[in-house]
């Protein structure tokens, strides 16, 4: 007897294998340049006004949030992201809120920077 036609004669399950060296290249470090230059940035407009550091901090840990949850570049709402954000790239972005957010209460307990932009 031959094989009724149209039935797959492969099993009903199969296991899927994933080496570890093809699931770190499904993974994205896009983000860790990104969040380095606006913990640079966000740390030198602290000496104009404490509010920007902080603000830009508010940004990096919403954006880790969102990376974590997401494939959505939170920096730009209409960008899909080809690849999920690696977790070191996520935890890049939150240690960068948190450096931001430690900068700011330095500049206002040390008063090295203003609250308010002096025009």
């Amino acid at each position: 007897m031959g094989e009724p036609p149209g039935v797959s004669t492969a099993r009903a399950y199969r296991t899927r294998n994933v080496r570890a060296s093809e699931l770190e290249n499904r993974r994205s470090n896009a983000a860790v340049p990104v969040a380095v230059a606006v913990v640079l940035i966000g740390l030198y407009l602290g000496t104009y006004t404490v509010l920007l550091p902080a603000f830009l901090g508010l940004v990096l840990l919403f954006s880790s949030g969102s990376l974590l949850s997401t494939r959505l570049n939170p920096l730009s709402p209409t960008f899909y992201l080809t690849r999920k954000p690696s977790f070191l790239a996520i935890g890049v972005v939150f240690l960068g809120a948190l450096i931001l957010f430690g900068g700011a209460y330095v500049l206002y307990v040390h008063q090295l920077g203003p609250v308010w932009p002096q025009l």
